[in-house]
């Protein structure tokens, strides 16, 4: 069975051409753990998610796999 996707981490930081190491250090988190993220192997807190959305400069509800 494939893994579930639930956020869209690493395609948001392709598309605004960013890192998942750019986003660890402006987040001031473990480079592993920016990595689980991207994976979909472990998910960010709700607050941490809302972070990621302002550096990106996006709703935070495009970080998210839509459900339907």
């Amino acid at each position: 069975m494939p893994k579930q996707k639930f956020n869209r981490i690493k395609i948001i930081l392709a598309e605004k051409d960013k890192s998942a190491k750019w986003l660890a250090e402006a987040i001031d988190k473990d480079k592993s753990t920016v990595s689980r993220w991207c994976t979909n192997d472990m998910q960010p807190t709700i607050e941490t998610f809302y972070e990621i959305a302002k550096l990106l400069d996006v709703d935070v509800r495009e970080l998210f796999v839509p459900s339907k």
